[in-house]
C-alpha cells in the first residue's frame, strides 16, 4: 500500500478499515469538458475507462421503498464510460425517483471538491446513513479505480474491498453514452 503525501480523508478511511490499497497520483491535469475527470483519470493512468469509477451524488425525490423512509442523499459509484441511470439507481434505492446533486452541494455534503469526491472518508450525512450503490459491472475487473480525495488522486482497490469498506450494495445503474 502506498500513500501520497499528507494522505487525504480517503485514504485515513482505508487504512482504518485496513484493506489493501494504491494510491496513484497523476497530478491535478487541466480538463477537457467533453472528456470529464473520470475519463481523463483513466487517459492519465493509461488504464481502460470501465475500471475507473466516478463518485456521484443524487438526492431522493421520490418517496418509497421498504419502510417507506427515503435517504435525502445517496451516492452511486458508476465506471467513468457511462453515465448515471437515474432511473435505475432509483430502482436500486427503492424510491420512486432521483435527481443529480448539484456540484456545490455534492462539494459540501462530502467535503470534496468535484473531480476529486472520493466514495471514502465523506463527511458524515446530517440525518441517517447515505446509502450506495456501485454499478455491478465493479465486479468484473480484479481492480478498480476510484477518486482518492483530491483532483489527479486515484485510489486501485479490489471490487471485494470497495463493496464491504462502504457497506455499498451492487446494481445496473450505469447506462452507455
Amino acid at each position: 500500500m502506498s500513500r501520497p503525501r499528507g494522505g487525504t480523508p480517503a485514504t485515513t478511511a482505508l487504512e482504518r478499515a485496513g484493506v489493501s490499497f494504491v494510491v496513484h497520483d497523476f497530478g491535478e491535469q487541466p480538463i477537457d469538458p467533453e472528456l470529464g475527470y473520470g475519463r481523463a483519470a483513466a487517459a492519465a493512468l493509461g488504464v481502460d475507462e470501465d475500471r475507473v469509477f466516478k463518485t456521484l451524488l443524487v438526492t431522493v425525490t421520490g418517496s418509497g421503498g421498504p419502510t417507506n423512509r427515503s435517504p435525502h442523499h445517496a451516492v452511486a459509484i458508476v465506471p467513468a464510460s457511462t453515465q448515471l441511470g437515474l432511473k435505475a439507481m432509483a430502482t436500486a434505492l427503492g424510491v420512486r425517483k432521483v435527481e443529480m446533486l448539484d456540484a456545490a452541494t455534492a462539494e459540501r455534503i462530502t467535503g470534496y471538491v468535484v473531480g476529486g469526491i472520493s466514495p471514502f472518508g465523506q463527511r458524515a450525512p446530517t440525518r441517517g446513513e447515505r446509502p450506495t450503490i456501485i454499478d455491478v459491472s465493479c465486479g468484473s475487473h480484479e481492480t478498480v479505480f476510484v477518486s482518492g480525495g483530491k483532483r489527479g488522486l486515484d485510489i486501485e482497490i479490489s471490487p471485494a474491498d470497495l463493496t464491504a469498506v462502504l457497506r455499498a450494495t451492487t446494481a445496473p445503474i450505469g447506462v452507455r453514452h
